[in-house]
């Protein structure tokens, strides 16, 4: 293909001006042997956690803000800022206490005011959290080191929610910044995690600086993604942004920088020539491709308009533009849900793979009511992912007979604007491309993008009390053979509905320079117990 000869024919091409876009600094053997150089997936345009859901801005956030509880290795959540728990019989009163000696990174204390202040803002972004606020009673601070969640219903996945890998993250602020509203951004970025952000050095497009938070209280357990020790051996983190996938290959190779997060798998081949770069899969729950439309405007308001893309998509052909053709790494998908994993069904989901009908799709939209208008697909061009994935859908929208309008833009554009209600035409959208990580897909519980709550949904809002009953079902099923009989009828009203389409499941790699130690396969790159030599 053309893309994959110029990449490889670009790779001799300096690394040096993209590094930040601004001149790096001189380090001493000693400081660089000290500072881990990072590319990450995409730019950190904006930095609220609990304001977006973005991958780049969440992977940020857990080196600055600590939570509760996180997820180990084997999704279970385990005790983070908590020293313990307690649940009254009735499961109705959830009693937590914080560790003792928390400090964030301006020198004071954790209090349990802190947290509380925080679990309100993140509770009204987050699907999860909303559950909860639905059978709150009150969430109220004890005293400094302690707080009461009581509820009018149990809620027995309230770890999980604390813990949960995916955005957003109930990630523990001081009070005065957890107040912001939930709706706008914050503008001070204190946290009590392992790392310290250098506001001062960061450059938008360019570069983003943590620092070791000396003050920081590390558990004593065995690190395990986001539980346990995160004992920090390096002085800095250096954030990279690199949206040309040569540049960054380049970068790697010369030594420029030490750890890449998602090289794209067409220069994979290049990297693993090179003795002195190991390259193996991120993260083996991989991810989930997503064609996500706009259920607020027509055409797409109409289940018949969605109902086309499904039937006409063809996930082939989104996977062989980003992953090439080594099918090893890539499937179509009859269902929503991470594949290999004990949910994963294929129920009612015969839409999404099979013959491809584009004749039957032409049909759908025009009872749909499509007229020619512009159909305003956004597409993140500094974004490998969603990149290949724009391409081929104007492609796709173009034989439907649509008249496409291509916004190029940045993935931080994309962030905000798929956030806005408003009609396309003035400044919203139809279509934008993501991606969820395959351990956001495992189960309902934490999907953000299939819930179908209308306006409290994920971006596109879609409404459906179908999908909603089944997800509810899960939550009150008991026993592996209920959950799966919940999750084949969420799968079906997901499919019938066209809550989203799915563009494949992929796994996806990451790179890094043999005098680094400590990487692991993740759902996120965790800077914790990485050393550099």
């Amino acid at each position: 293909m053309e893309r994959r000869s110029f990449l490889k024919a670009t790779l001799a091409g300096s690394a040096a001006t993209a590094l930040g876009g601004v001149a790096a600094p001189a380090l001493s053997q000693g400081a660089a042997a000290r500072t881990l150089r990072f590319v990450p997936q995409a730019n950190l345009a904006n930095f609220d956690p609990i304001w977006g859901t973005q991958y780049v801005v969440r992977n940020a956030a857990l080196l600055v803000w600590d939570m509760l509880y996180g997820l180990d290795e084997a999704m279970v959540p385990q005790r983070q800022m908590v020293e313990s728990e307690e649940v009254s019989a009735d499961g109705l009163v959830w009693t937590f206490k914080l560790r003792p000696n928390l400090r964030f990174h301006d020198g004071e204390p954790v209090r349990a005011r802190d947290a509380v202040a925080s679990l309100k803002r993140w509770a009204v972004r987050d699907p999860m959290g909303q559950m909860i606020l639905a059978i709150q009673n009150e969430l109220v601070a004890l005293d400094d080191s302690s707080f009461r969640w009581s509820l009018k219903s149990p809620y027995p996945k309230m770890l999980l929610a604390l813990g949960k890998t995916n955005s957003p993250c109930s990630f523990v602020m001081p009070e005065r910044i957890a107040r912001t509203d939930p709706f706008a951004q914050i503008t001070e970025y204190v946290g009590s995690g392992p790392f310290r952000f250098v506001r001062d050095e960061w450059v938008p497009g360019a570069r983003a600086v943590f620092a070791k938070f000396d003050g920081y209280v590390s558990r004593d357990e065995k690190p395990s993604w986001m539980a346990g020790a995160k004992r920090v051996l390096v002085d800095r983190v250096e954030w990279a942004v690199m949206p040309d996938p040569a540049t960054a290959s380049a970068a790697l190779q010369n030594g420029e920088v030490d750890w890449w997060e998602n090289p794209i798998s067409d220069l994979v081949p290049v990297l693993r020539r090179n003795r002195n770069i190991a390259v193996d899969i991120a993260d083996p729950l991989g991810n989930v491709g997503v064609f996500r439309m706009n259920h607020l405007h027509a055409p797409f308001n109409d289940v018949r308009a969605r109902r086309a893309v499904l039937m006409a998509l063809s996930q082939e052909d989104y996977m062989r533009a980003l992953m090439g053709d080594d099918q090893t790494l890539w499937q179509e998908m009859g269902g929503f849900f991470t594949p290999r994993t004990p949910l994963y069904t294929e129920e009612g989901g015969g839409i999404l793979k099979g013959r491809r009908d584009i004749d039957g799709a032409r049909k759908l939209l025009a009872e749909a009511g499509y007229d020619g208008r512009p159909i305003t697909l956004v597409v993140a061009q500094d974004q490998p992912i969603t990149k290949a994935f724009g391409d081929v859908s104007a492609d796709l929208l173009k034989r439907l007979g649509m008249n496409v309008d291509f916004v190029a833009t940045d993935w931080g554009t994309v962030g905000s604007r798929r956030a806005l209600k408003t009609p396309p035409s003035q400044g919203g959208w139809h279509i934008f491309h993501t991606w969820h990580a395959g351990a956001d897909c495992v189960s309902p519980a934490s999907y953000t993008g299939l819930r179908a709550n209308g306006d409290n949904a994920w971006f596109g809002w879609p409404k459906s009390d179908a999908v909603e009953n089944a997800r509810n079902e899960w939550f009150a099923a008991s026993g592996l053979p209920a959950e799966q009989a919940a999750v084949s009828k969420m799968n079906a009203a997901a499919a019938d509905f066209g809550l989203y389409a799915p563009t494949g499941f992929f796994l996806s790699y990451q790179a890094w320079r043999k005098n680094i130690a400590g990487v692991v396969k993740a759902p996120a790159p965790f800077f914790w117990g990485v050393s550099k030599t």
